[in-house]
């Protein structure tokens, strides 16, 4: 499997992947009116495609501001359903995380299930909320610095609304 930030040339083949892995309706979840309007994080775009070239899965990274606080919101992250069972949803768990550090990012929080993503190191983020109607047992972060969620807390935003 080979891991490459996605490129616009790839554009068109993601979306479809997500169009295939996630109910018609993904772009009326609040985590979507986040993304309006806000660049994705480049780095954190992946790809992961099989030896012969064809797409596997892929990944997306947005910024978002808590209190005044740049995170990275991880997701989607969606792998072909003729790849799944086979870890490349880790794969690029992996890469993301390795890539989100290496870029200086501090925090990295996503929507998902406990059980799947404790393995990555993700906890529930208690003060922390998505905009309705969000379940908060699902808001998970992670700190890529040790200490970097103390003290983050409040409402999930648009990046457009930090400070820094």
């Amino acid at each position: 499997m080979t891991m490459a930030e996605e490129t616009a040339a790839d554009w068109w083949e993601v979306e479809a992947l997500y169009d295939l892995c996630f109910a018609p309706g993904r772009s009326a979840l609040s985590s979507y009116r986040l993304r309006d309007g806000v660049a994705p994080i480049a780095p954190l775009c992946i790809t992961a495609r099989d030896e012969n070239g064809v797409l596997a899965g892929a990944v997306r990274n947005w910024p978002v501001c808590i209190d005044g606080s740049l995170v990275v919101l991880l997701g989607p992250i969606a792998v072909h359903p003729t790849r799944q069972g086979e870890g490349v949803a880790a794969m690029l768990m992996r890469q993301c995380l390795a890539v989100a550090a290496q870029h200086g990012w501090d925090r990295i929080m996503l929507v998902g299930d406990a059980p799947y993503y404790q393995r990555f190191g993700f906890a529930k983020l208690n003060g922390v909320e998505m905009p309705p109607p969000t379940n908060p047992d699902r808001v998970l972060g992670l700190a890529l610095r040790d200490g970097a969620w103390d003290g983050v807390v409040g409402v999930v935003t648009q990046a457009t609304d930090c400070k820094s």
